[in-house]
């Protein structure tokens, strides 16, 4: 019996040494903040809480910094990237953008965020401009609509834009994920490397999935209209004037697959009175090494956000 016992653990310390073992080289193996699916965990972990609106899930921690993918993403007192909200000044324009990773400027500093360079380009005609990034990682359109309407409503909006992405139709669990997952680089390595052996993957795989997501009878895809009926409703009651920016995915704009997403959501933004701007024609025929964040990262760069913004600044333009 006591050999059993001694070999029990002996065995029990020889794992927890050598899970100990693999976890500090995972950590710093990724010291150099290449890899993208951990610094989007870092991300989870600094700058995001658990939110007590089950419909949001999770929501950004605020007045917090953390330097992730080697860039700086700052909150402030509302949760948005940047500084301090700016106070309302009359005759003042207020344009608050909602979105995901890609409207958060994911990968990117701050000053050259798609916000930014459109802040800047107002400025630089003399007009009084405020543009506000509600950006949120892993956020659909039913998350940040109803985080709008429950919490940043005293921002003031004058225009309100939908940085919308192919993506935010879908439906999304409150994530999480048990004790190892959140405190552990091997853990989510681990859990990460299992979900791409055993899922599907590939173009066409995408493509699928997303002809099922924006299939009509799809929750997602039914949360995602009224998340939007909501916000022009709202709109509509303030005089805010309301813009859907449609965001392609970034995987292949030479071949690009999701064209049927786009005609489907100017359909949408016209019966719901959105202002419909496509942002894919300012970027087709971009290769991935021009245009993402870092290999393996499929967020716009730098590039991708002075693009995004020169598309944007016309359509904005017209309300002046």
């Amino acid at each position: 019996m006591k050999n059993i016992l001694s070999s029990i653990v002996m065995f029990v310390v020889s794992v927890v040494v050598a899970l100990g073992i693999g976890e500090a080289a995972l950590r710093f193996k990724n010291a150099d903040m290449r890899n993208y699916d951990i610094e989007m965990w870092r991300y989870a972990l600094e700058l995001k809480k658990r939110s007590d609106d089950p419909v949001l899930g999770h929501d950004h921690q605020r007045s917090k910094s953390a330097v992730l993918q080697s860039v700086e993403i700052r909150t402030n007192e509302l949760g948005l990237r940047g500084g301090p909200t700016p106070p309302v000044e009359p005759g003042q324009r207020r344009i608050l953008f909602l979105g995901s990773s890609v409207t958060l400027g994911w990968g990117v500093p701050e000053k050259d965020t798609v916000e930014a360079r459109l802040q800047e380009m107002f400025k630089a005609q003399g007009d009084n401009v405020v543009v506000m990034n509600a950006g949120i990682g892993n956020y659909n359109a039913e998350r940040y609509a109803q985080r709008f309407l429950t919490e940043l409503t005293a921002t003031q909006p004058t225009d309100i834009v939908v940085h919308y992405f192919v993506r935010d139709a879908e439906k999304l669990d409150a994530g999480g994920g048990n004790w190892f997952l959140r405190n552990s680089q091997l853990a989510v390595t681990l859990w990460i490397a299992g979900s791409r052996l055993f899922g599907e993957a590939g173009e066409k795989s995408l493509v699928d999935h997303y002809k099922q997501v924006y299939e009509p009878s799809q929750p997602g895809y039914q949360a995602m209209l009224a998340a939007l009926k909501r916000l022009k409703d709202y709109a509509a009651s303030k005089n805010i004037r309301v813009y859907l920016a449609m965001t392609p995915d970034v995987h292949d704009l030479v071949d690009y697959k999701f064209d049927f997403i786009h005609e489907r959501m100017k359909a949408v933004a016209g019966e719901d009175g959105f202002r419909y701007v496509d942002l894919l024609p300012a970027m087709r025929n971009l290769k991935p090494e021009e245009l993402w964040s870092m290999p393996g990262d499929p967020h716009p760069n730098g590039l991708g956000h002075k693009l995004m913004a020169q598309a944007l600044f016309p359509a904005l333009q017209l309300d002046k």
